[in-house]
């Protein structure tokens, strides 16, 4: 087959095709081949499908994505997490367009960012594919939010002076959406006064910040705060904004949450554990706290930022947990997603354990409370719902029903977390509710943990009336 000539279409169509190449992230040639595809899978000739103008970009909801997110990443040595965070707004239902600054291409390529968004990346402003009609301007208002990961000292300072030198200070100051900064710097950097003096600006200006976070810096010997959020931590602030405001389903409500594992000590340096994240239980307590209630978590060793207007206690072994679980009642609602180890040793040693001749020594075990079933069977202070979870491998509907009756809760929360599910420590789960009161589960679909943690406080609300309560100390 020839080769496409496409300079010697006529200029409207030319201007139609670079216009419809430009939205899609194709070249024209690229693009004049998908009409052809499309017309030959057909079988006839068809007209080239209508050409969107540059105001009409199609909105997410045509497809799967829920939201549109342009992703500036800058250039820091934090770029490298711009990559995870494209991934976490995808799961959260967003379309990712990405644009790198050219001192970003130093740490991260174009290709790696367009590989994991699935479009186009953006790096030039002067770009003759992109702004025959003002691409950059497209990138600052079809989207519904804008992203700044990491936002370095200097592209804060281009901001906070509008200055537009560059593909990326271009779109942000033409943008008229909203604006999410994960700043990203040495402590130095980010505690001169230069930088205070900017970061007061672009807040005046409505900019909204998440993070630094404190922790070590790439370089040697340095740590304090400018570190970037973590991707996780930005996306939920991302959905927080792009989603409009939760109805306070809970508010005046107390609600209990447990999450992730317990650890429990053989020796100063050994431990028994699972596998659990925490991400479900940090979801349900990011959710319950959206929807208006007044939220106490009891966490065991976690790498998750505590989630924003949660009341977060953090612990070790099962022992503590239950001893904080207890200290927070009473409450209205207590959901134990925890996955507390079962067993501990029965005398840890005070020194590290070392191997004889004969190997390790054997461990005296004893059994660990069991949180769920103690809160449950109160005679008082036992909160009016109280809910479980049940991590199965394998017949996952009877160990929930069994663990419903024998737990005294009112609800499980059950899932597989068989190694072939990526549940355990992923971020999506599929559940099924046991409730004591009905037959038959509610078997919800796979989605992401924050949209069951959503759902899941969702169907909490629904078993309330609104003047239903307690009291509180």
């Amino acid at each position: 087959m020839a080769s496409l000539t496409v300079r010697k279409l006529d200029d409207d169509i030319k201007t139609a095709l670079k216009l419809r190449a430009a939205q899609s992230g194709r070249s024209v040639e690229d693009e004049v081949r998908v009409i052809l595809r499309q017309a030959a899978s057909q079988g006839e000739t068809v007209p080239m499908p209508p050409i969107p103008s540059a105001s009409e970009a199609p909105h997410p909801q045509q497809g799967h994505a829920r939201y549109r997110v342009t992703l500036i990443i800058g250039g820091g040595i934090a770029a490298y997490k711009a990559l995870d965070l494209i991934r976490r707004l995808k799961e959260r239902g967003c379309e990712v367009r990405c644009v790198l600054t050219r001192a970003a291409e130093k740490f991260v390529t174009a290709l790696s960012a367009s590989a994991l968004a699935g479009t186009r990346c953006y790096t030039d402003l002067f770009d003759p594919q992109s702004e025959f009609d003002a691409g950059h301007i497209r990138l600052a208002r079809q989207c519904d939010l804008v992203v700044v990961a990491p936002a370095t000292a200097d592209l804060m300072a281009k901001m906070a002076q509008g200055l537009a030198d560059d593909l990326a200070s271009a779109i942000l100051l033409a943008t008229d959406r909203p604006v999410l900064l994960a700043p990203a710097m040495n402590p130095a950097m980010w505690n001169n006064a230069a930088t205070q003096r900017n970061v007061a600006q672009l807040g005046r200006d409505g900019r909204i910040l998440v993070g630094p976070n404190r922790g070590e810096m790439a370089e040697a010997n340095e740590a304090g705060l400018g570190r970037m959020a973590e991707p996780l931590e930005i996306a939920t602030r991302a959905l927080d904004i792009l989603q409009p405001a939760q109805t306070q389903v809970l508010k005046g409500r107390r609600v209990l949450i447990t999450a992730g594992p317990t650890h429990e000590l053989i020796d100063p340096v050994r431990y028994i554990a699972n596998r659990s994240s925490g991400k479900q239980g940090y979801a349900i307590a990011a959710a319950a706290a959206a929807a208006g209630a007044e939220v106490v978590l009891v966490s065991g060793p976690v790498n998750l930022p505590d989630p924003q207007g949660v009341k977060t206690i953090r612990v070790e072994a099962a022992r503590e947990m239950l001893a904080e679980v207890e200290r927070a009642l009473p409450a209205d609602i207590a959901i134990f997603a925890a996955a507390v180890a079962d067993w501990r040793v029965a005398n840890a040693g005070a020194q590290k354990i070392k191997k004889t001749a004969t190997g390790m020594p054997p461990l005296e075990m004893v059994e660990n409370p069991d949180i769920l079933a103690t809160v449950a069977k109160r005679t008082s202070n036992r909160p009016p719902l109280v809910i479980g979870f049940a991590a199965e491998t394998e017949h996952v509907a009877d160990n929930a029903a069994a663990k419903l009756a024998r737990k005294g809760c009112d609800w499980i929360v059950a899932n597989d977390v068989s190694p072939a599910t990526g549940i355990m420590g992923g971020d999506s789960n599929a559940v099924q509710i046991f409730m004591k009161d009905r037959s038959a589960p509610e078997s919800w679909p796979a989605m992401s943990k924050d949209d069951v943690a959503t759902r899941l406080i969702a169907r909490i609300a629904q078993t309330f009336s609104p003047t239903e309560s307690i009291s509180h100390p």
